[in-house]
């Protein structure tokens, strides 16, 4: 497989075959994320490059592919037509092959429709990942996770809408959705509005899979280079741990596999929620008391 630039992917995608379709992300703005920075020019990689590499991992191991995990950011974005043949691939080369997943953002989601998500569904396309990061609208602002739709107020909850209806469109056309939300993206001043505003858009958008992760302020980026002047400070484990807990304490999904193994967490939880929340937040409330060992900062990562 050829790469361009450094290669993220959600941690249950350990296993699986990474198709870099796209270079970079097509928004790139958000505040606190270095992920593509080296790459600041979206562009699709050319299909027939996308269909050599996919075609070249068959030749070596098509037995051992179950999982494909097309990249870079947002990869849902691509049209149709490059969509269509890189599936078709898929399933062509890799007999074993149980899903295909993608990042995605909400207007990706909204702009592709219903009808067209059902193509990629239909296709072999089955998981989406979407990452909210906060479902409280000041914090969904200040971290620049989605321009603004011409003419909406300011008043509007529009980013925390937008990802409520992503949710809906792509739960209509049968596609699962792993939500992603950020530990810490409020700072401090926002630390108890971000976590219940999580936990209100985590059950508003009803998601299969449920993560959290925990805020690095990355160098260079516009969080770090602004935090001094703006006033912005992210809290200290013990607010991250509170923000953890009020998280799964109030998320209300049907069902919803829950996880925090993300290298960048104190605490790893696993459970599924609703149901296991009470002795997850029993664990949380244990570390807060000192009673658990956390994962130590040489430990931790993105």
């Amino acid at each position: 497989m050829r790469y361009v630039g450094s290669l993220y992917r959600p941690p249950s995608e350990a296993d699986a075959l990474i198709l870099q379709a796209t270079i970079g992300c097509s928004w790139n703005n958000c505040t606190y994320c270095a992920m593509y920075r080296d790459k600041p020019v979206f562009r699709l990689r050319p299909l027939a490059e996308c269909l050599e590499d996919l075609a070249g991992a068959a030749a070596r191991g098509a037995q051992q592919v179950e999982k494909v995990f097309v990249a870079d950011g947002d990869a849902l974005c691509m049209p149709m037509d490059h969509w269509g043949p890189i599936l078709e691939a898929c399933r062509r080369l890799f007999p074993r092959l149980r899903r295909v997943s993608c990042y995605a953002t909400a207007d990706n989601v909204i702009e592709k429709g219903e009808a067209e998500l059902r193509r990629l569904r239909e296709g072999g396309l089955r998981l989406l990942y979407m990452g909210p990061e906060s479902g409280d609208e000041q914090t969904l602002r200040r971290i620049a996770k989605g321009p603004r739709p011409a003419g909406v107020s300011r008043e509007t909850p529009y980013l925390f809408e937008a990802h409520v209806e992503a949710a809906r469109l792509r739960a209509r056309a049968g596609l699962e959705l792993s939500a992603i939300f950020l530990l810490g993206a409020g700072g401090v001043a926002r630390s108890e509005a971000h976590a219940r505003g999580s936990a209100a858009l985590a059950t508003a958008m009803d998601p299969e899979y449920l993560s959290a992760l925990t805020l690095t302020v990355v160098p260079g980026t516009p969080l770090d280079r602004t935090r001094d002047h703006s006033g912005w400070e992210l809290p200290g484990v013990e607010g991250l741990l509170c923000e953890l807990r009020t998280l799964i304490a109030e998320a209300r999904p049907r069902r919803a596999v829950f996880r925090t193994n993300h290298a960048s967490n104190y605490l790893p939880l696993a459970g599924v929620l609703p149901e296991d929340g009470p002795q997850m937040v029993h664990l949380i409330d244990r570390a807060l008391a000192g009673g658990l060992r956390l994962r130590p900062e040489w430990a931790r990562g993105l």
